[in-house]
Parts: structure tokens; C-alpha cells; sequence
């Protein structure tokens, strides 16, 4: 029997870009959901100044509630992996596991500027500013080059589907019970060629907290470099 997926995306993405580990997944008879966060991919006319962390909290618990989703593995991709602790909040009783995939951890309080290193949060405030109206950070190709996104063909796929990204989400801090979310199984994929030294603090709190760890050879856009490795690890930790 198939176990249920729902994939998150991360900042300036959308549900298209799991596509191929969709696809991959549900040839193996898996049920699988890959919403679009508000404001993001084919949703990106939703992109106002209102969008903010809540909204994209309340997208993945009402895809759970309105399709009933239970045993579901919540596998959160960058920016997404703040979104865990509140998500868990909502919908604990909903979730079998939750992988954080090249992904941020928050701890209450904090918000992803913090978990960012300071001159990569200077950097996002400083595009909001100048060039974000003040409440969007801008999407270009130039995250590509810093995400390790290099290949041609990938990047010809990704950099026109990128979208602006509200400035909210990155600033708006997390409350949860951390009693809540340390009751479900926690995995951490990391992606080592190239690694994203930003990630490397929460890598090392999903170490310190004891989690399976797994790690795959691309670059920060794992599901579209690594789609075949990627589900198989995906699959591997719903089989345990």
C-alpha cells in the first residue's frame, strides 16, 4: 500500500517543481499533493502585501483538512521548513513524518531572517527596499547561482518560473509547542555539491536533536537535479 506525500515548495517556487519526484512517486503507487503556497508559482497573482507566514500555514492545513489527509509525510523545501512547527500545531494528528529537505529550522520566536546568516538577511532587506516596494523580495537568476543551481538546461527551466517573494514571510517569527512537533518523526535531507552554507546551522540542530540524516550530491534545487534520488529516499523513509 502507498503512503501519502504532500510537498512543499520553497521561496520563489511553486508545486511545479515537483513534478518529476511527483511523478516518480506515484508510478510506486504513492498518493501525492503538491500545493502552491499563496503568492508563489501558479498562484503568483495571490502576491499582495498581505501575504505573510500564517497564510502559508493555513494553505498546508486546509490542503489537509479539505482532502482528508491522514498518515500524510510532510516534506518541507527551504524557506517551507519554518512552516513546520505551527503546521504541526494545526494538524499533529494529520502527520506521520516530516522531512525537511535542504530546509531552515525555526525555533519559536525566531524567524527565517534569524536563521539566515546576517549578511544574507542584510542582502533580502536591502531588495525589499530598493527594488521590493518595501514588502517583496525580488525574484532573479542570481538566487539560482547562489542556491548551486548551474546546469543549462535546469537553469533555462527555473529562472523564468521564479517569482517575487513576500517579505513577510521572511520576518514574520514562528510560535508553536515544541512538544508538538518533537512527537513526530523528523527527518533532514542535506545537499552536498554544492552545500548552502546557510543551511549549515540547521543541519546541525537536526544533528543535535538525534533525526535520521540523508544526503544527496546536487545543488540547493534538489528535486529538480536529483528527482530519482530524491524519491527513492522519500519512499525509503515512509517505508520505515
Amino acid at each position: 500500500m502507498g503512503a501519502t506525500f504532500v510537498l512543499v515548495h520553497g521561496a520563489m517556487h511553486g508545486g511545479w517543481c515537483w513534478s518529476d519526484v511527483a511523478a516518480r512517486l506515484r508510478a510506486d503507487g504513492h498518493d501525492v499533493h503538491t500545493p502552491t503556497l499563496t503568492g508563489q508559482g501558479d498562484r503568483r497573482h495571490q502576491l499582495t502585501p498581505d501575504v505573510e507566514l500564517a497564510t502559508h500555514v493555513d494553505d498546508i492545513g486546509d490542503l489537509l483538512w479539505f482532502e482528508d489527509l491522514t498518515d500524510v509525510h510532510l516534506v518541507l523545501h527551504s524557506y517551507a521548513g519554518i512552516l513546520a512547527g505551527p503546521v504541526a500545531d494545526a494538524s499533529a494528528d494529520r502527520l506521520a513524518s516530516i522531512t525537511y529537505l535542504g530546509a531552515f529550522l525555526a525555533e519559536p520566536g525566531e524567524c527565517l531572517l534569524d536563521v539566515e546568516p546576517p549578511a544574507t538577511a542584510d542582502r533580502y532587506r536591502a531588495l525589499a527596499a530598493e527594488s521590493g516596494d518595501g514588502w517583496r523580495v525580488p525574484a532573479s537568476e542570481a538566487f539560482l547561482v547562489q542556491w548551486g543551481v548551474t546546469d543549462p538546461a535546469l537553469v533555462a527551466r527555473v529562472a523564468p518560473r521564479l517569482v517575487d517573494f513576500p517579505f513577510r514571510c521572511v520576518t514574520d517569527v514562528v510560535r508553536y509547542d515544541p512538544a508538538v512537533l518533537a512527537g513526530i518523526a523528523q527527518h533532514f535531507i542535506r545537499h552536498t555539491d554544492p552545500p548552502l552554507p546557510s543551511l549549515d546551522a540547521s543541519f546541525d540542530r537536526a544533528v543535535a536533536a538525534g533525526w535520521p540524516t540523508h544526503d544527496i550530491a546536487c545543488g540547493h534545487d534538489v528535486m529538480l537535479a536529483a528527482p530519482d534520488e530524491l524519491a527513492a529516499v522519500l519512499a525509503a523513509i515512509a517505508q520505515a
